[in-house]
């Protein structure tokens, strides 16, 4: 039976993941009505074991947010006013949000053209007496390139708070192409999880990501007990026994109900990540001799929470919108670098790599289950609407 090409084609469809496991969402859900607690307690407590058995860490602290997981590895980190990070300015705003929230300065380091990740080759220049630490972003689901990224960090004393907001199950594999680095640090860091390396990882699990919540969900992994321990104290008001508030903290707890429908979920992540690099594959196959496009590389371990392709020739925008008319979703992440943000605007330099990148990434849609011929339709539009424009 063809597709019906009436039907809108959004970025994301959740629907056959919901179907797919409707019975065990709705006994989770069940589950915790009939518990009557629904902040923290032990459904969180099992998700944290659950999910730090996976990445392989020690500890895994939930939360209410990615955000909030930036911000309380930060300053469990000690990292505040007079202090700088060195991070990407090609993410979301939460990345150096989380900087300036601290009261640390964000210090952007361009990206490479072809990983979206921070530059390696870029980093040490960057670094001053006030550098505290590194947060390199796995865009998109790519990993960074961790093991020169540890490389400097150990050289210079420096921490690393992994934002893996995008790249849960997403494995670090060194290539000759990304980590020009020592061999005893590529065989340590190899098929090592993203957050799972640096002193923390911050992970996302808001309802789009690969391994998303019905809500606001986030949360902190990390080797070290101290750091979780105040890591903990800070997502519960600075305290980890009632009304002995020990530190200014944060409402930082995660539900109940959010680690019951991610518990439901983290068991799928391996095969739904693998489903996606299958997406990606397809993708860059149909895509392939299409003039004007850049598809993604797909390197070991990338697990494609977006799939996204660069449009030359400054046509990215009129595309868009004429995929758009034609029913299909596309989505720009992100138009505007960090530091060009208004808030930020003019008070660092530039960082052109970064701003070539916003006006030409476009992301097609992707979920696990996409239909051959839903990507059929989509590349063919894509191809089809950029003859049109040139």
């Amino acid at each position: 039976m063809g597709i019906d090409q009436s039907r809108p084609v959004p970025i994301l469809d959740l629907s056959a993941q919901y179907s797919n496991l409707k019975d065990e969402f709705q006994s989770a859900v069940t589950r915790i009505l009939e518990s009557g607690q629904f902040i923290l307690g032990p459904e969180v407590a099992r998700f944290e074991e659950e999910i730090a058995a996976f990445l392989g860490v020690r500890h895994f602290i939930g939360l209410n947010s990615g955000t909030d997981a930036l911000v309380i590895a930060l300053r469990a980190l000690g990292i505040g006013p007079g202090d700088e990070v060195i991070t990407s300015p090609f993410s979301f705003f939460a990345t150096a949000e989380s900087i300036s929230l601290v009261g640390a300065t964000p210090v952007f380091c361009d990206v490479e053209e072809e990983s979206f990740n921070l530059d390696p080759s870029l980093i040490e220049e960057k670094i001053t007496p006030r550098t505290k630490a590194i947060m390199p972003v796995h865009l998109f689901g790519r990993p960074a390139a961790m093991a020169r990224i540890v490389e400097i960090a150990e050289k210079h004393g420096l921490k690393i708070v992994e934002d893996a907001a995008q790249a849960i199950g997403a494995a670090y594999q060194p290539t000759c192409a990304n980590c020009a680095c020592a061999e005893a640090t590529r065989d340590t860091l190899a098929g090592k999880f993203c957050g799972s390396i640096g002193a923390f990882g911050a992970f996302s699990f808001y309802p789009t990501k690969n391994l998303g919540a019905y809500g606001d969900a986030g949360g902190l992994s990390t080797n070290d007990d101290g750091l979780a321990e105040l890591a903990r104290k800070l997502r519960t008001h600075g305290s980890l026994k009632a009304y002995h508030n020990e530190i200014l903290g944060y409402n930082s707890r995660m539900d109940a109900l959010q680690a019951a429908i991610l518990r439901v979920k983290l068991p799928h992540i391996a095969d739904w990540n693998a489903a996606r690099r299958r997406v990606a594959a397809r993708y860059n196959e149909l895509l392939a001799g299409v003039d004007g496009v850049t598809t993604p590389n797909d390197p070991p371990g990338h697990v494609f929470h977006q799939y996204t392709v660069r449009i030359s020739g400054g046509r990215r925008d009129r595309l868009k919108d004429a995929l758009a008319a034609e029913g299909v979703g596309t989505m720009v992440y992100y138009p505007i670098p960090q530091d060009e943000l208004p808030v930020y605007a003019g008070k660092f330099p530039p960082n052109p790599v970064s701003r070539k990148l916003a006006g030409e990434v476009l992301s097609l849609p992707i979920w696990p289950e996409i239909p051959d011929a839903v990507q059929r339709r989509v590349t063919e539009a894509l191809g089809r609407q950029l003859r049109n424009l040139d």
